[in-house]
C-alpha cells in the first residue's frame, strides 16, 4: 500500500512538472522564449549548397581539432555597392520577418581594434540590410549594430556595451533576436540575460541572414535559427 502511494505520488509531481513546463521548452522552440518554430540548423560538417558568398574562394569547410567548421579566410574579392562588409555568406531560400538566431564562433584574426565578426540580417539587396558587429572596442564604426541603405553603413545601436573580448582559440555563443513587429534587434554572447546591444528600427522586416566579417577571420562551429517566413 505504501510503495503504491508512493508511486502515485512520484507521478503526479512529474505530470505537474511536464504541465507546468514553459511552451517553448515542451514545444521544442526558440530559446529566446518567442515560440517561433525551427526553420534551419547546421553544425557545418559537411560542404553544402545552403550558402551564397561573397567570394566562395574566401570560405572553406574544414576541421578546428575534432570539430568540423565553416571557416572564413578572409580576404574576399567583393566590391559591395557602398560602405559595407566584404566577407558574406548569406543562408539562401530563406526569407524571414522575425527570428532568432543562434550560433558558435571563434574569432580567428589578429587582436586590433577593429576585430570583429558580423551578423547580417533583413536583406532586401546588395546595399540594403542590417548587419551586427561585434568588435574589441566600440567606436563609431565598431562593435555596433549597422543600417545599409543604398548609402554607407551608419550605427543605428542605442544601447551597447564598450566591446567585447574575443580571446584567443575559444568559442563563444551569439544569440540575435530580431522583432520585425516592434522593430527591436537585441544582441547576445554567452550570457543570454543581458544584451551587449539593443536598438529599434522597421525600415528593413524581412529579409535573409548571413554570417561574416568586415575584413577579418572566424570559424562558424553551428547556426540554429527560428523564425516566422515572411509572407510573399
Amino acid at each position: 500500500m505504501k510503495f503504491t502511494q508512493i508511486l502515485l505520488t512520484t507521478l503526479a509531481v512529474f505530470l505537474i512538472a511536464t504541465v507546468s513546463l514553459p511552451t517553448t521548452f515542451a514545444a521544442g522552440k526558440d530559446p529566446a522564449g518567442k515560440g517561433y518554430p525551427k526553420v534551419y540548423s547546421s553544425k557545418f560538417s559537411k560542404a553544402n549548397g545552403d550558402w551564397d558568398m561573397t567570394d566562395s574562394k574566401a570560405w572553406e569547410w574544414k576541421k578546428d581539432g575534432k570539430l568540423k567548421v565553416l571557416s572564413l579566410n578572409g580576404g574576399s574579392d567583393y566590391k559591395p555597392p557602398v560602405r559595407s562588409p566584404h566577407n558574406i555568406a548569406w543562408l539562401k531560400d530563406l526569407d524571414l520577418s522575425s527570428f532568432v538566431m543562434e550560433l558558435r564562433v571563434k574569432q580567428t584574426g589578429r587582436e586590433y581594434g577593429h576585430r570583429d565578426t558580423c551578423f547580417f540580417l533583413n536583406k532586401q539587396g546588395a546595399d540594403q540590410f542590417y548587419y551586427i558587429h561585434i568588435a574589441t572596442v566600440a567606436d563609431p564604426h565598431a562593435h555596433s549594430i549597422f543600417k545599409v541603405d543604398k548609402e554607407p553603413r551608419i550605427s543605428i545601436v542605442k544601447d551597447r556595451t564598450d566591446g567585447f573580448n574575443w580571446g584567443s582559440e575559444l568559442y563563444h555563443t551569439v544569440r540575435i533576436v530580431r522583432d520585425a513587429k516592434s522593430g527591436t534587434i537585441d544582441v547576445y554572447v554567452n550570457d543570454m540575460d543581458k544584451a551587449i546591444m539593443h536598438t529599434v528600427d522597421k525600415t528593413f522586416t524581412s529579409g535573409q541572414i548571413g554570417i561574416g566579417s568586415f575584413d577579418d577571420q572566424a570559424y562558424f562551429d553551428s547556426i540554429k535559427v527560428w523564425g516566422i517566413k515572411a509572407e510573399k
